[in-house]
């Protein structure tokens, strides 16, 4: 059912059409894409967040002829994502978190209101 059709124009959402097509742009200059992450509508009319990889597809002389994309359903990792945020927000402890340079990345309420340093003005300090 899908061959023939136009994957951006058809099957990607309108806020998305241009960051994608632009992914497949690089491609076809033979350019890959690591990481892009964009919705995509189901059949059934559901909304999936994908993580995809795109890389030029080439024939038997080197010559781009498409894009091979992989993509991972990444729908239920950022809604665990979203719920651990929450969890760490909403805990009646301190909790921060710093990344590998030693820059504040993570700042729950507690940590706010314990400290008086918003999460803005942590994240600013930087």
């Amino acid at each position: 059912e899908i061959f023939n059709h136009f994957l951006v124009q058809e099957f990607i959402t309108d806020d998305y059409k241009i960051a994608l097509q632009a992914v497949f742009d690089k491609a076809f200059r033979g350019e890959e894409t690591e990481n892009f992450v964009f919705p995509l509508i189901t059949k059934g009319g559901a909304r999936i967040e994908m993580l995809l990889n795109a890389t030029p597809r080439r024939d038997e002389q080197e010559n781009i002829i498409g894009v091979i994309g992989i993509g991972q359903d990444i729908t239920s990792r950022l809604a665990q994502e979203k719920e651990f945020t929450k969890l760490i927000d909403s805990a009646n402890a301190p909790i921060f978190g710093v990344d590998t340079q030693g820059f504040v990345n993570v700042w729950n309420q507690c940590a706010m209101q314990l400290v008086g340093y918003s999460t803005e003005e942590v994240y600013v300090k930087c």
